[in-house]
């Protein structure tokens, strides 16, 4: 079977890590057609917007590898990753963090394996929001002033900016489904929780009334005896049957969960969260195991499902053949597993580990002097990544 995928190159250093992780899908045995899709920074500035052709072939082909893509801060269009997922209903984010031999780190004597399940549409990251000094946002200030009981905006109508939070019931369910699911599917051993609820009463406070309800629909082991029960009330009183899986189901608020996982990340599994706390965390547990460069990623919609690497395009090295491709790579795996070549997966995974704790055929960020002159580039680690493929067989 040839299966269709898009592929996006992006910018900066995008379309040399999109040609290394071609490569190495290549050499899994698994045959592929490549859409080839042009969206970077240059693409967007000269059109104003992503060209449609891209959304065209991602819901043609339902599947995209995408390399980084540059977004301007504080200024400019926003996020192509935003609105790719927003456009497209790519409503869960799932971040693997995974110890692997041979990548330096606080953290390296740890067996940490973390997956962050994040999503994507909802929350602060919805860009509802209001400029300051704008009439509109005035408006707004002076609405919620007058209407918000025991609640002001007290700084003046010019100089304040406002940002929407908006949390449904359908989107906080969706993905605590999906943390569920995927746990389940992967023989992971808990999932947690994770929001603010104590602050935020009526949007975290939502979260985790539904992500509650979710537990117990999945016939989750709560953590808390009395959660537990009053839950089990609620659900009895709505009719809902619990299905027995015996996950073990946790709750963290967003800054006890960044101790705990200092502290003690080998205690945590799958965490599933909302938006902002998502892209904070992936960022954390990625440094947990040594940084952004072996930090793979997934966006997940009903209908299409985008793959890329949770660093940046890093425009400063572009065109060089230095920079680490793991992470690309390591999303060409979950790739692999989300199409169902769970073999041609985890062979990838094997060849890419065993490079790394060799720690020869590597770039100059995974060597243990960045200055060493034996580090190879983008292109060679991926050459040395599928001929250990070849000969793991």
């Amino acid at each position: 079977m040839t299966y269709n995928v898009t592929l996006i190159p992006g910018d900066g250093t995008g379309p040399e890590l999109a040609e290394a992780t071609r490569k190495c899908l290549d050499a899994t045995g698994v045959k592929f057609n490549w859409d080839v899709q042009q969206c970077g920074i240059e693409v967007i500035e000269a059109q104003g917007k992503i060209p449609e052709s891209v959304f065209a072939s991602i819901r043609a082909n339902k599947i995209a590898l995408k390399a980084p893509i540059t977004t301007p801060i504080g200024k400019g269009f926003r996020s192509v990753n935003v609105a790719l997922r927003q456009e497209l209903g790519l409503y869960a984010c799932v971040r693997p963090c995974k110890t692997y031999k041979g990548v330096r780190s606080y953290f390296d004597k740890t067996n940490i394996d973390l997956v962050i399940v994040r999503e994507n549409t909802e929350d602060l990251y919805a860009g509802v929001e209001f400029k300051a000094g704008d009439a509109k946002t005035a408006e707004l200030i002076q609405f919620i002033n007058a209407n918000v009981t025991g609640k002001k905006i007290s700084t003046g109508l010019a100089t304040t900016g406002i940002s929407i939070k908006p949390m449904s019931v359908e989107g906080c369910r969706n993905i605590s489904n999906h943390a569920f699911d995927y746990a389940i599917k992967h023989k992971r051993r808990s999932v947690t929780s994770i929001c603010k609820a104590n602050i935020m009463k009526f949007t975290d406070g939502l979260w985790y009334d539904t992500s509650r309800a979710v537990a117990l629909a999945y016939g989750a082991k709560f953590e808390e005896a009395k959660l537990a029960e009053g839950v089990q009330a609620e659900a009895t009183l709505a009719g809902k049957v619990p299905s027995g899986s015996g996950m073990p189901y946790l709750e963290r608020l967003v800054d006890n969960m960044c101790m705990q996982l200092v502290q003690k990340p080998e205690n945590y599994d799958v965490l599933v969260m909302g938006n902002l706390y998502g892209d904070i965390l992936s960022d954390l547990c990625a440094g947990l195991v040594g940084g952004l460069g072996v930090a793979p990623g997934a966006n997940i919609g009903p209908d299409a499902a985008i793959f890329e690497a949770t660093h940046g395009s890093a425009p400063k090295y572009k065109g060089q053949n230095k920079v680490n491709p793991t992470a690309l790579i390591l999303s060409g795996k979950l790739l692999l597993e989300h199409i169902g070549e769970a073999a041609a997966a985890a062979k990838l995974e094997r060849a890419v580990a065993s490079i790394i704790e060799e720690g020869k055929h590597v770039t100059y960020d995974m060597k243990a002097d960045r200055n060493d002159p034996t580090a190879v580039g983008t292109r060679e680690m991926a050459e040395a990544i599928c001929k250990r493929m070849a000969e793991l067989g």
